[in-house]
């Protein structure tokens, strides 16, 4: 016989506090979310300003990831483009190039990834901003040599 016995009331206690800290959890889930969403929209801007311009490129390039639009995707790139799949590198030199060689440039894997982005899972650095683990790097790209102007573009895929 063990010196040690299971308690089943203690069992049961710990359960129901285990489900009461998820109910909480869940109930409050909306206001951490939008934490979470200010935290990355204010890394966004801190480190490359212009993150309320952000969105838009962000939700063009989720949706047209998860219906396959290469024609979109290679407009939301900034070329030329470097490409990691299929355990090689390519420098992609126009958007053409990009749409031709389209499935062997974005497996379904990493489309699937991004199409399933959520704005609160982005990672920011002073690089850009990171989906999907690193699939795809977006960064804010200087319109003039000021760069008082810019715009958002996909500047690095990793498959």
């Amino acid at each position: 016989m063990s010196r040690y016995s299971i308690c089943p009331e203690a069992s049961m206690s710990r359960l129901s506090a285990a489900l009461l800290l998820l109910g909480a959890i869940l109930l409050d889930g909306s206001s951490a979310l939008a934490q979470a969403d200010s935290d990355v929209y204010n890394r966004i801007e801190e480190l490359h300003g212009d993150a309320a311009g952000f969105d838009r490129p962000l939700r063009q390039l989720v949706r047209a990831m998860r219906s396959g639009d290469a024609e979109t995707i290679a407009g939301l790139a900034e070329y030329p483009l470097t490409v990691k799949a299929n355990g090689e590198t390519y420098d992609v030199e126009n958007a053409e190039d990009f749409i031709d060689n389209f499935d062997d440039l974005l497996t379904p894997e990493t489309r699937r990834a991004v199409g399933r982005q959520q704005y609160e899972d982005l990672f920011v650095n002073s690089d850009g901003v990171m989906l999907a683990g690193g699939a795809v790097w977006m960064g804010a790209i200087c319109d003039d040599t000021a760069c008082e102007a810019s715009h958002w573009a996909i500047i690095a895929i990793n498959n």
